[in-house]
């Protein structure tokens, strides 16, 4: 962590027992959280700008050495202060700035063993976690390790509360019994009482209209989820509400991971708990921009590479199983070549269509076209039904090291390992063990079929991102999923993408979707609309789902965009030839989940602003733009409204409060300057 400054300031107090309520604001005096116990149960609640945003809400967790949620009494409190600044380079902000107050409360259970909740409270967000001291064991030593058998950690929102939420799936169902993998689709302003698809609760993040429901009431946005997940715990979800308006924290079903591992997670004493992480406003502004995943994590290991991010072509999305053939991986290759991209992305299947001797040809013929590869990996052997390979590599500890050495011998930059079992602490230690073992070899890792990041991107500096979402393949697989692409893409930023890098492999050129861009299921969206996803979500690898066919060729140059096997537009491409990865710098413009999205984005001294339109109509916004200046002369990528074709134009700001953008529905736009 780099710190100019950290300043200290413990200020420890005996509390009287009369006197149990702690209370903490943020710097802006805006944020508050109060820590009571009431009948021996410790609570919290969160007001913003003197307004409920959580009511009082459970704390505490039941081990195996005692209850630690009832028979609760305050011993005392500390208060601290952090300032500190560090640098996050593979996220929507390249430089962080840290302020914050912090709170920890020291509590005690009926058997007289002590533990600290820790609150740090900066202007839009909250983090908590339980620290834990040794304990007496039974032995009349000290107690150096706890299982926790069930946290009481709620959050209880206000009535009137409407939610953006995703449910938690079924253990091993769906494909090759490969569920749980964060692959569900979102309610839009469901009420708090709607039991959720499965009945398991909802993966985070959790987003939450506060007064969503009534005119009248607050309209404030509270998004929940958590960080600092490692090998040391388990990954947890929401459960449905219990009550009026009360989500509790949950544990992994015993049947993920194919019944392998315990649910509950153990570690060392003393020791922590992740972070469990707030994040609220009266608007979405923080909710888009907050970077509370990664303010209170630390790297778990230093790395001596210097680790590339960029643009990779990817021929599986469109052209499937029968593309991982080395012929079709040197078109994909020649691709990325031809759009000045870093990386060609190579499936699932190619230890048996190419092998370990053609992939080690195959790799120096991509080194020779400027083109680095990243290579699939199924995650197991055991806890799904998967046959593609190469599988029973990366869960055994001796091959993976093998092919790590490998993949580092002929120059393999990255991995993509996919179908993970689920989210227990034993499933955590296996992407940690995954990440560590690639960077010993120069690796970076992308997860699919997998869970959410939870810091990540700061803890591993190889990680590059990891799906956990409804993505791209479902748009090539289903022609709903194509109807509705707008409108996930209007969600994710809202959402997923808010809490950690999402690995979509979108942007189709392709009119239809399949070999030949002749048949398959027909994109809705605009060529914009595509565009501006290469804006809207955010990942530093981004592999996109262009092919071959949309460039020109003798035969096809002469087409109409819309013509079957037409190449895609000049200008679509050219802007994917430029448009940049990663970003110094994310700003909220305007939007609602579902509906629309416009964010603007820094790289260097370069701004993207994008947007897109999923209200099922023609969209007019005027926007403020406050990064460009009166008179600036910027590039603006937009729709033609009368045949939907994408147009690339000059764009004289006369006032960059009120910038006028008008979007075909299903439509987009990327202005740049």
């Amino acid at each position: 962590m780099k710190k100019n400054t950290l300043f200290l300031s413990m200020l420890l107090a005996a509390m009287s027992l009369n006197a149990q309520v702690a209370s903490i604001t943020s710097p802006d005096g805006k944020l508050k959280v109060n820590v009571d116990v009431k009948a021996g149960k410790p609570v919290y609640e969160v007001l913003y700008d003197g307004k409920q945003m959580l009511d009082e809400s459970p704390l505490g967790f039941i081990a195996d050495n005692g209850d630690f949620t009832q028979g609760i009494t305050f011993v005392g409190k500390g208060e601290a202060r952090f300032e500190f600044d560090y640098d996050l380079r593979a996220s929507k902000t390249s430089k962080v700035h840290v302020n914050a107050n912090q709170l920890a409360v020291q509590m005690k259970n009926a058997d007289g063993n002590a533990f600290d909740v820790d609150f740090r409270v900066s202007n839009n967000d909250i983090a908590f976690r339980y620290r834990i001291p040794n304990h007496p064991s039974r032995a009349n030593g000290k107690k150096f390790s706890i299982r926790i058998m069930k946290e009481a950690t709620g959050f209880d929102l206000p009535a009137g509360t409407t939610t953006f939420l995703t449910p938690q799936s079924d253990a091993m169902i769906g494909w090759k019994g490969t569920k749980p993998s964060y692959e569900e689709g979102y309610s839009y302003d469901a009420p708090m009482n709607r039991r959720s698809q499965y009945r398991h609760g909802y993966t985070f993040p959790c987003l939450f209209h506060v007064g969503g429901a009534t005119e009248e009431a607050q309209d404030a946005w509270v998004l929940i989820s958590e960080t600092g997940v490692d090998s040391r715990y388990c990954a947890s979800r929401l459960s449905d509400m219990k009550g009026d308006g009360l989500y509790t924290l949950e544990f992994p079903m015993p049947e993920e991971n194919n019944g392998n591992g315990t649910i509950e997670p153990a570690f060392a004493l003393p020791g922590a708990t992740p972070w469990r992480t707030i994040t609220v406003g009266t608007s979405l502004k923080p909710i888009v921009e907050t970077t509370v995943p990664w303010d209170w994590v630390e790297p778990r290991y230093e790395t001596t590479h210097d680790y590339k991010y960029g643009k990779g072509t990817w021929s599986w999305i469109v052209w499937q199983d029968n593309s991982i053939n080395y012929d079709d991986q040197v078109k994909y290759i020649k691709l990325a070549k031809d759009m000045s991209f870093s990386y060609v992305l190579i499936d699932n299947w190619w230890d048996t269509y190419i092998g370990k001797d053609k992939m080690t040809q195959l790799v120096k013929y991509a080194q020779s076209q400027g083109v680095d590869v990243f290579l699939w990996y199924s995650s197991s052997g055991w806890w799904n039904d998967i046959e593609q390979g190469p599988i029973n590599i990366m869960s055994d500890p001796i091959q993976r090291k093998r092919y790590m050495s490998w993949m580092q011998e002929i120059g393999v930059k990255g991995i993509k390992v996919d179908f993970f079992g689920g989210d227990k602490q034993e499933t955590m230690r296996h992407y940690e063990e995954i990440l560590f073992e690639a960077d010993r070899h120069g690796i970076m890792v992308i997860f699919h079929g997998c869970t959410i990041p939870r810091g990540w991107e700061r803890m591993y500096p190889n990680y590059v991102g990891s799906e956990a979402v409804l993505a791209s393949e479902n748009i090539y697989f289903s022609q709903g999923a194509a109807d509705k692409e707008a409108k996930d893409a209007a969600t994710h930023p809202f959402i997923r993408n808010t809490i950690g890098c999402m690995e979509f492999g979108g942007c189709f050129m392709n009119r239809h979707l399949n070999r030949g861009n002749t048949g398959g299921n027909i994109r809705k969206t605009t060529d914009c609309h595509e565009l501006a996803t290469c804006v809207l979500f955010q990942n530093p690898i981004q592999n996109f789902a262009i092919t071959p066919e949309n460039l020109p060729t003798e035969a096809t140059k002469h087409m109409l965009p819309t013509e079957k096997g037409a190449p895609a537009p000049p200008i679509s491409m050219d802007f994917l030839r430029h448009v940049p990865t990663t970003w110094d710098e994310t700003i909220f413009i305007d939007g609602y989940p579902g509906k629309y999205c416009v964010l603007a984005r820094r790289h260097g001294n370069t701004w993207y602003i994008a947007g897109n339109n999923a209200t099922g109509q023609t969209l007019t916004l005027t926007l403020h733009l406050p990064m460009l200046k009166k008179g600036d002369l910027a590039t603006l990528y937009s729709d033609n409204i009368k045949n939907r074709e994408p147009q690339q134009t000059p764009l004289k700001v006369k006032n960059p409060q009120a910038v006028t953008i008008t979007m075909a529905d299903q439509g987009g736009f990327v202005i740049i300057k």
